[in-house]
């Protein structure tokens, strides 16, 4: 038996994120008798449980501002070793740490993993370092630890060829093993109707009709360039809505109402948070376009999730977004008009362009993105202690 250790997700049962929607799906299609997950979950209490066949332990960590984080990736992978050493059946354990965050202190555990024959693999995520809502000292932490990270692990399991080559190119002094495993999606359409009462309630209580708006999901922060689609939406002709689901952030639409006054402009609708996933689904769907702003990471979920359900995805150009999207999108930047004739131009397209653009879409997601594929290269990956690719 491979007992594989998942650190550095929220935990399961997954209701956000694209770390724990991966833990998520890893449990669920294990198909692998061989193979025992267990999954650390951030809690207000130590205790124990089952999930898709998992053994999930709940940690308590206490509200200690930016440093939880690293506090309960630490609590966690201590957790884990000490479990290994109590269990003397419990042989070359697998140690998978999701994302950066413990660099300074990897040294110390990675001494303790290789005592117990294990292996430690990490997936470096998005670049941390880079995005806007640190402060600089944060900043130069994340890049210091994700320095570390690299120079420990035995393989980084990267989910996008732009982060492998990053990797390898900025720590070529380390010589660090990779390998490149891509996220993944769900394919196939919502289960719900047209007509389903949910859907047909959504759209009513935010004043939208079905294929008369564009949409985006994210995470409301800078990096993900709310500021200029919405400024390039309202300088735009389209009589389409723009439905934007994202968490609030009271400041930061503050600081954009500032800039843009967009309340002015009825078509920019802050729409909410979707936790429904049927639901989610379906408002893709219906959509005219999706509008997709990431600058920072690598394989996001929320484009694989629109390309697999919206005909049309206009993708912000840089590398991560560029290797998924392929001829399957539209591609804009950040110079000022250049978003706004893209859009009016998305408004005039045929219906055989918007269909190609649609399937085109659809076949990248199934032929590279699909989740049994990913979790089956997971499982033969762990099985093998790392040595498959």
């Amino acid at each position: 038996m491979k007992h594989c250790f998942i650190i550095g997700s929220k935990g399961i049962p997954a209701h956000y994120g694209g770390l724990e929607t991966f833990v998520e799906k890893l449990t669920q299609y294990r198909s692998s008798d061989q193979i025992l997950y267990y999954v650390a979950r951030m809690g207000d209490r130590d205790f124990q449980y089952e999930y898709n066949g998992a053994r999930c332990f709940n940690l308590a960590v206490p509200e200690i501002g930016p440093a939880k984080a690293v506090f309960y990736d630490l609590k966690a992978l201590q957790w884990c070793i000490h479990y290994c050493r109590s269990r003397p059946g419990v042989k070359n354990p697998a140690f998978y740490v999701l994302a950066c965050r413990i660099g300074p202190f990897i040294g110390f555990f990675k001494k303790q993993i290789s005592r117990l024959g294990g292996t430690l693999y990490v997936n470096p995520d998005g670049h941390e370092w880079m995005r806007q809502k640190w402060r600089f000292p944060v900043r130069l932490y994340w890049k210091l630890s994700e320095r570390l990270m690299v120079k420990q692990a035995d393989l980084l399991i990267c989910d996008s060829r732009n982060m492998e080559k990053y990797i390898k190119r900025e720590y070529a002094s380390y010589a660090p093993r990779t390998v490149f495993i891509a996220y993944g999606a769900d394919l196939g359409p919502s289960g719900l109707a047209d007509d389903d009462g949910r859907f047909s309630e959504w759209l009513r209580s935010r004043g939208l009709r079905r294929k008369e708006y564009y949409l985006t999901v994210g995470r409301f922060v800078p990096e993900n360039s709310f500021e200029v689609m919405i400024r390039e939406f309202m300088a735009s002709q389209s009589r389409r809505d723009l439905a934007i689901i994202a968490t609030a952030d009271d400041r930061f639409m503050a600081k954009l109402e500032r800039r843009l006054h967009f309340t002015r402009d009825k078509r920019i609708k802050f729409v909410g948070s979707v936790y429904d996933q049927e639901l989610l689904q379906k408002i893709r769907e219906n959509a005219w376009g999706y509008l997709h702003g990431h600058t920072v990471g690598g394989t996001n979920p929320s484009l694989l999730e629109a390309m697999s359900a919206t005909d049309v995805n206009l993708l912000f150009k840089v590398r991560f977004n560029q290797e998924v999207g392929g001829n399957g999108a539209l591609y804009w930047n950040k110079k000022p008009g250049n978003l706004a004739a893209l859009i009016d131009r998305a408004d005039r397209l045929p219906k055989e362009e918007r269909n190609r653009l649609g399937a085109q879409a659809k076949k990248r997601v199934k032929d590279r993105y699909a989740w049994e594929k990913i979790c089956e290269k997971y499982e033969t990956l762990f099985l093998k202690d790392g040595e498959l690719f």
